[in-house]
């Protein structure tokens, strides 16, 4: 049941979680930070859920925000600025944003490197950066990532996250701890 709520969220339980008014509130401000979005900002949220942190990013900074996810219910969800599609193939021409954002979904993406590939490739190439929030290795098993959950994303240590961005060709990129369970993965082309 984990599993499916989580990996491919639907019907009501899944659109009251994901469209809590705080879901994954604790991954706002070291993402919102990272990017340092302002107005003349083009935002791209990838596995944008509800598209909770979509509104916030553009309440508080007034960027212009777009969001992604693979599942038809968390779209109509976050409503006409969500689209349907899939991190490894992302619907939007090269270039397209300055910032690219990722809270908490990362750790199912099925091609890591193939996702990150396509990030930077929606990118503006002299001024994008991208920001992934994901579950950190020491929480499998834990409330933050309990099982089966755990059984069933992918967990990186730190220089496997940045080896991943290596890969992806993100020349410039860091791994942070916000928190001992949490990794945020920074990066620019």
């Amino acid at each position: 049941m984990t599993d499916r709520i989580a990996r491919r969220p639907h019907g009501r339980g899944a659109r009251r979680t994901y469209g809590a008014d705080d879901v994954h509130s604790f991954a706002w401000p070291p993402v919102l930070e990272a990017l340092g979005l302002g107005p003349d900002d083009r935002l791209l949220d990838v596995g944008c859920g509800g598209g909770v942190f979509m509104r916030h990013a553009r309440a508080l900074t007034g960027c212009r925000v777009t969001g992604v996810d693979h599942s038809r219910d968390m779209v109509r969800l976050a409503g006409a600025d969500a689209v349907r599609g899939s991190a490894e193939q992302l619907p939007f021409a090269d270039g397209s944003f300055t910032a690219v954002s990722s809270l908490v979904a990362f750790f199912f993406f099925p091609d890591p490197v193939r996702a990150l590939t396509e990030m930077r490739r929606v990118l503006e190439p002299e001024h994008g950066r991208i920001a992934i929030f994901t579950t950190a290795p020491e929480a499998k098993g834990t409330e933050a990532a309990p099982y089966p959950l755990a059984s069933r994303g992918h967990f990186y240590t730190d220089d496997e996250l940045a080896q991943l961005a290596r890969e992806a060709a993100l020349s410039r990129s860091r791994v942070e701890r916000p928190d001992p369970w949490a990794q945020l993965l920074v990066a620019q082309p």
